[in-house]
């Protein structure tokens, strides 16, 4: 049964050209009123996702629910979009651009000043197109996806070519969308670094397959510790730590790694001095997010 509660669920979603899959089989899941990432390389088959939950293009197996019903030319109502550059008249100023799109939706003339509100735009209203920044632009286009009030909002790529100065404007635009206005923000990218910053929940997309679903701090729950250790004798401290359990390995020069996390770090110290080793050097050091990530886009598999 479909759960009216979740924002986005597909079911084996699947989409080939020719010979080759480009979506394999997708379960997604994307809760209401929250930042869902779907991070992969380039190629992975983000975009084609992005198409088959708009209806842009038709699945070869499963389907799509939105808010709990199948996907419908009526759901359209309820979802904006994003995908790739906005499609602006640079002669126009940024309100005309508005309400052309507003006339052809036959939405209220009170959406344009809700849109430019939400986007920060009010101040730039009146300025030519021709003359806004890239971020701007962008912030324009999240303008016309939010004219008809939508409960979702699909953005691919939405900072992508952006300065830092219009990534920070994108950020904290797409932070404030599900807290002050409950609308649930799914995005793409390959970039982990910038989901992180503004993701809820996260999948992790990879030759067509999702490889992580869940939120971010399940994937960080995912972190591996190691204890990075400098002795003297690097070699004969590396066979005690192995013939005691502990995996370990060199890590070049008089320096060793122990797959132990912070609470073991006390007792393989002792268990190093205690056996006449010098030990000049011990750091605990996580595995990165990005580690992770690269892991499961290179055939790591949940």
């Amino acid at each position: 049964m479909p759960d009216p509660s979740a924002a986005i669920e597909t079911h084996g979603l699947t989409r080939r050209f020719g010979p080759r899959t480009v979506v394999d089989r997708v379960d997604l899941r994307v809760p209401g009123a929250c930042v869902y990432g779907i991070l992969g390389p380039n190629g992975a088959g983000k975009t084609t996702t992005i198409r088959l939950l708009l209806g842009l293009i038709r699945p070869d197996a499963g389907g799509v629910d939105v808010f709990g019903e199948p996907f419908s030319r009526h759901s359209l109502r309820r979802v904006g979009s994003l995908v790739e550059s906005p499609c602006l008249y640079p002669h126009l100023t940024g309100r005309e651009n508005l309400e052309v799109t507003r006339r052809l939706l036959g939405t209220a003339r009170a959406a344009i000043d809700r849109a430019l509100e939400t986007s920060r735009l009010q101040s730039d209203a009146g300025r030519l197109v021709r003359d806004y920044s890239l971020g701007m632009k962008q912030r324009l286009g999240l303008a016309l996806a939010l004219l008809t009030e939508p409960r979702l909002l699909v953005l691919d790529e939405p900072t992508n070519g952006l300065d830092p100065a219009g990534i920070h404007e994108m950020r904290d635009l797409l932070l404030r969308l599900p807290r002050e206005h409950g609308v649930t923000v799914f995005l793409s990218s390959h970039l982990l670094a910038e989901v992180e910053q503004i993701a809820g929940f996260v999948g992790i997309i990879h030759e067509g397959r999702l490889t992580f679903q869940g939120r971010l701090s399940e994937l960080r729950e995912r972190q591996q510790s190691q204890l990075r250790l400098g002795v003297r004798r690097a070699e004969a401290a590396l066979e005690l730590l192995r013939a005691s359990g502990i995996t370990a390995h060199a890590d070049g020069g008089a320096f060793v790694r122990a797959d132990v996390g912070a609470r073991e770090a006390a007792s393989v110290n002792r268990l190093l001095v205690e056996s006449g080793h010098d030990v000049f050097h011990l750091s605990v050091e996580r595995q990165s997010l990005e580690a992770i990530f690269l892991g499961l886009t290179n055939g790591g598999t949940e």
